[in-house]
């Protein structure tokens, strides 16, 4: 699962390291506690058209948790914050984003929370054990680039007038051994040279899944982070820094 992660690059950096030729106007902030719901860079492709004979590859901004265009409110998109690579082309959510609508999501890396299975390690109010978070990225400090999903959405009781609300998902799969410790699942990373093909919207969703099952676990370094992370009003660089383990 991926429930928070860090995006500090800025608008310009993704532009040059993903090869985009379309940017949105806004220019997010630097954010290092991203959370369900909140705004979030995605990379995707225009579909050919009369004035352009191959896909352009755009930045766009979206809301983390994807609202299947069918849905009767936006709540939903909370709850569909991932999406299982293994099954998503069939998932009745995700289906029709997976034929065609398949993005990247830039991020410096992930956390994740371990949680230790010895009796005698401390524990909080509830009387669970306390989780360790984990801050885990590339080492060359080159962006993850998450495998997802996009959607639009509008209110059907709504006119025409109404804008359409952009929603993603980020695909998961079995964790690799650096992440697999700490937890079972993690964001489904895709090499650049996988990029054109998962980002083609004339791919089909066979196609597309081959590329999912083709891939191959990236080098990821992953170390313990402050338990402030857990506290989404938290946003700071320090968040992605080391701690000792014994903390």
């Amino acid at each position: 699962m991926c429930g928070r992660y860090a995006r500090a690059k800025d608008k310009a950096a993704l532009v040059e390291e993903f090869a985009v030729v379309e940017a949105p106007p806004e220019e997010l902030q630097a954010d290092y506690n991203v959370a369900p719901t909140k705004q979030v860079y995605i990379v995707a492709d225009r579909p050919p058209d009369d004035e352009h004979p191959t896909p352009r590859r755009r930045l766009a901004v979206a809301r983390w948790g994807l609202v299947p265009s069918w849905a009767k409110d936006p709540g939903i998109g909370s709850k569909l914050i991932n999406a299982r690579a293994e099954t998503a082309a069939e998932k009745p959510a995700y289906r029709r984003a997976f034929a065609k609508r398949r993005c990247l999501v830039p991020a410096d890396g992930f956390y994740e929370w371990y949680e230790p299975a010895d009796p005698a390690a401390p524990r909080g109010r509830s009387g669970k054990p306390l989780k360790q978070p984990f801050f885990i990225h590339h080492a060359d400090g080159s962006s993850l680039a998450m495998a997802g999903l996009y959607e639009f959405w509008r209110d059907p009781q709504a006119g025409p007038e109404q804008p359409w609300l952009m929603t993603a998902t980020i695909l998961t799969t079995s964790a690799s051994d650096a992440v697999g410790r700490i937890h079972d699942r993690m964001p489904l990373p895709l090499p650049e040279q996988q990029w054109r093909v998962w980002l083609d919207p004339s791919v089909g969703a066979q196609e597309a899944a081959e590329v999912l099952r083709s891939h191959t676990a990236e080098q990821l370094v992953a170390y313990p982070v402050s338990t402030a992370v857990n506290n989404v009003r938290n946003n700071g660089p320090e968040l992605m820094e080391p701690v000792p383990a014994e903390e």
